[in-house]
């Protein structure tokens, strides 16, 4: 009798290569691109709702998060060239390309409307940059879920119809974090708000990405991305909780958005570490390439079948 076939590859190696991406450039560039295009939202919707103090926090943490978070796209590049070839060509089917330009576009934007909100100087132009920004914000904090899940990394590519959301939750708890951190109380109830609402979005599109991908989702649950992940979901919880508390107590604003940041960090962390621990995993790039080719076999051989469901 043949032995049940083990998931290995030749020499030991993984069957697909994986990403060279290190930490912490990259979960750091993942975590405060989503912050930024979050926090341009806040900041247009604090100033048209006249919340002067809560705009130009929101506003200088977009610009912030933006500029360091190219920085460390360029570091993990290695150099500063590699990142401005990547504007000599514009490709629609390239998220990395895509979110070049996006950054490109955005961080100028993001930074003339925070030296308005925090100067008072150029309203019209700072109005301007401010709506550049919000409409871009979006893009930059869920691009890089396209980005990812771009790729043959098991746990991120299977995961595609729901990373943007997770992306996306994440991001607006991020940012509903920083502007309770940075604003004071009588101004932070959209920060509460909004990143309430990114909770309740990230544990909803985890949750149906987990269920639906099956073993695929192990590295989720386990190792070191898992660690990462359950702190997040911890931290998201305890952050939402003290946020309640954040409209009478300055100080508990504070910890309550600290918390927040956290744990919008902890999620891309260990969203990055669970995709390469997938990876280097054999079981989890066969299994579903067997269950695939075998579903088409028997839509091949019952097409009857098939056309009933």
């Amino acid at each position: 009798m043949v032995p049940p076939a083990q998931f290995d590859s030749y020499y030991g190696k993984p069957v697909i290569k994986a990403p060279v991406w290190k930490s912490p450039q990259i979960p750091g560039y993942l975590f405060l691109g989503g912050l930024a295009g979050a926090s341009s939202l806040i900041g247009a919707g604090a100033q048209v709702t006249g919340r002067p103090a809560l705009a130009r926090a929101a506003k200088a943490g977009a610009f912030g998060a933006g500029c360091v978070s190219v920085a460390a796209l360029v570091h993990d590049l290695g150099r500063p060239a590699r990142f401005l070839n990547m504007l000599r060509v514009f490709k629609v089917t390239s998220p990395l390309s895509v979110g070049s330009w996006l950054l490109s576009a955005y961080v100028p934007a993001a930074g003339a409307a925070a030296f308005s909100a925090t100067t008072g100087r150029m309203p019209r132009i700072g109005a301007a940059a401010t709506a550049g920004a919000a409409l871009l914000g979006p893009g930059v904090a869920a691009y890089t879920a396209a980005l990812i899940s771009d790729t043959a990394v098991p746990a991120w590519h299977e995961g595609y119809p729901e990373l943007p959301f997770v992306f996306a939750g994440s991001a607006a708890t991020a940012a509903g974090g920083l502007g309770l951190l940075a604003a004071p109380a009588d101004q932070s109830d959209p920060a509460r708000y909004l990143a309430i609402f990114g909770i309740a979005a990230e544990l909803a599109a985890s949750s149906r990405l987990k269920r639906r991908i099956g073993m695929v989702a192990e590295p989720y649950r386990s190792g070191r991305g898992g660690a990462y992940l359950r702190a997040g979901q911890v931290l998201s919880v305890a952050g939402a909780a003290g946020s309640m508390l954040a409209r009478r107590s300055r100080l508990a604003g504070a910890v309550s958005g600290a918390t927040l940041l956290a744990a919008s960090a902890a999620t891309r962390w260990g969203i990055f570490h669970a995709g390469l621990d997938s990876a280097a995993d054999p079981r989890y790039t066969i299994v579903p390439q067997r269950e695939r080719l075998r579903e088409r076999q028997r839509e091949r051989e019952h097409p009857q079948a098939q056309d009933r469901r």
